[in-house]
């Protein structure tokens, strides 16, 4: 009982000084945006592992953050090749040929009013497509290395990329166009120096939604076949052999890799598009 007592002192003083950081003078503070989601992070890890020893919860349902800390530090090797396999193979070559594929198929769609008509519903179509039913066909394809993940992921990416730089190439006003005109630049150049520029807001919000899409098409393709090594392959395994703190450990892996992938394209983007009114 002292345990669950301790643990709701401890979030109480965690949400408390939070409230307190966030509407301080010093508020809108660098180091204060960053302390807040720190501390409530940090807080709901000891609450959980307070929890789970005051209620004594078995492991196999649900095992203790410093439980899974210490499998990670004991299968580190284990844990750092399934991520070359799944992260740096799988999601990341499959996200940058998902990417320029939709970069050069939006290039001609932006060309060609026929196929914006047509590629648009299609690509609707084909993002509402459950990943459970293409990974499957896509690794029977392929083979169950990490080439049929990079393929589920590109598949994955296209869509949503490809429909958000359509959009943001039409983004231009008729003067702003008229104007290039004037100038007598031609298509790539307007395209170039006008539209892309004008589009980058909107591409940058498909290469967001496919830095979290990528991960997930990787890690889910891999419960389809893969080698003996993988995010997916581990998790499923070791579900299976109710090792939850090791399906745990990866958890976190996937998570702290896909928040930095997050994070980075976020990055360029503010670096990008600087000149936009959403990122004053």
């Amino acid at each position: 009982m002292i345990y669950v007592l301790l643990a709701c002192v401890i979030w109480a003083a965690g949400w408390l000084l939070n409230v307190r950081l966030s509407n301080g003078p010093q508020g809108d503070n660098r180091l204060v945006k960053f302390a807040v989601p720190t501390i409530f992070g940090l807080t709901i890890v000891v609450v959980w592992e307070l929890m789970v020893r005051g209620f004594e919860v078995n492991p196999v349902i649900l095992p203790a953050p410093l439980a899974v800390i210490e499998r990670m530090m004991q299968e580190g090797s284990i844990l750092w090749a399934d991520f070359k396999q799944t992260v740096l193979k799988g999601a990341l070559v499959g996200y940058l040929i998902g990417m320029w594929a939709a970069f050069v198929v939006a290039v001609l769609a932006d060309r060609s009013e026929f196929l914006t008509r047509g590629i648009l519903p299609v690509g609707s179509f084909m993002a509402a497509l459950p990943i459970v039913g293409t990974a499957p066909i896509l690794v029977r394809w392929l083979g169950s290395d990490w080439h049929s993940k990079a393929a589920v992921v590109a598949v994955m990416v296209f869509f949503p990329i490809l429909v958000n730089t359509v959009a943001g190439l039409k983004d231009t006003s008729g003067m702003q166009r008229d104007l290039m005109r004037t100038y007598a630049a031609g298509y790539w150049a307007s395209l170039f120096k006008l539209r892309l520029p004008a589009a980058a807001p909107f591409i940058f919000n498909g290469l967001k939604i496919g830095t979290t899409l990528a991960l997930i098409g990787a890690i889910v393709a891999e419960f389809f076949g893969s080698p003996t090594v993988g995010m997916g392959f581990r998790i499923s395994t070791s579900f299976g052999q109710l090792a939850l703190d090791m399906v745990w450990a990866e958890i976190v892996v996937a998570a702290v890799a896909g928040s930095a992938f997050y994070g980075l394209v976020t990055w360029i983007e503010k670096r990008v598009t600087f000149w936009h009114p959403s990122q004053r």
